[in-house]
């Protein structure tokens, strides 16, 4: 198997994942550790907006090859086994009826909170009143 080939199947993987993980976060046998941070990476990797968005140059694809990955292999090591082959058979069934990964509107919203928290501590540090009060 060339490079490119191991790349596409390691990326079909963490795609099949990301809807595995959106399954395990429902399942009653998760445990609430691991729905939790479930909750957290579904919502962020099906959200139609980046935490860093695209278009800025390299960072903007950090989120996508580093941190996403990460936290879908951090969540899947928690999800007992026997739970995780039984959400990844549904999330294949589900791809393959669908076409598609399903969307999260809570990942917007939690981007969207990200940014609205990064954008006021920046303006608390600029406006010399430090950041939380703090000088």
């Amino acid at each position: 198997m060339s490079l490119t080939e191991r790349m596409r199947a390691w990326a079909r993987g963490i795609k099949r994942d990301g809807v595995t993980l959106w399954f395990a976060y429902r399942h009653p046998a998760t445990p609430w550790h691991a729905r939790l941070l479930c909750v957290l990476v579904v919502a962020y990797a099906l959200s139609p907006v980046d935490l860093i968005p695209d278009f800025i140059p390299v960072l903007g694809y950090l989120d996508d090859v580093i941190l996403l990955p990460c936290l879908i292999w951090v969540a899947v090591r928690l999800v007992p086994a026997a739970v995780l082959d039984e959400c990844r058979a549904r999330a294949a069934e589900w791809m393959n009826r669908e076409g598609r990964k399903p969307r999260s509107n809570w990942g917007l919203l939690l981007v969207a909170l990200a940014w609205i928290a990064v954008s006021w501590l920046l303006w608390k540090a600029l406006n010399g009143s430090g950041i939380l009060g703090l000088h």
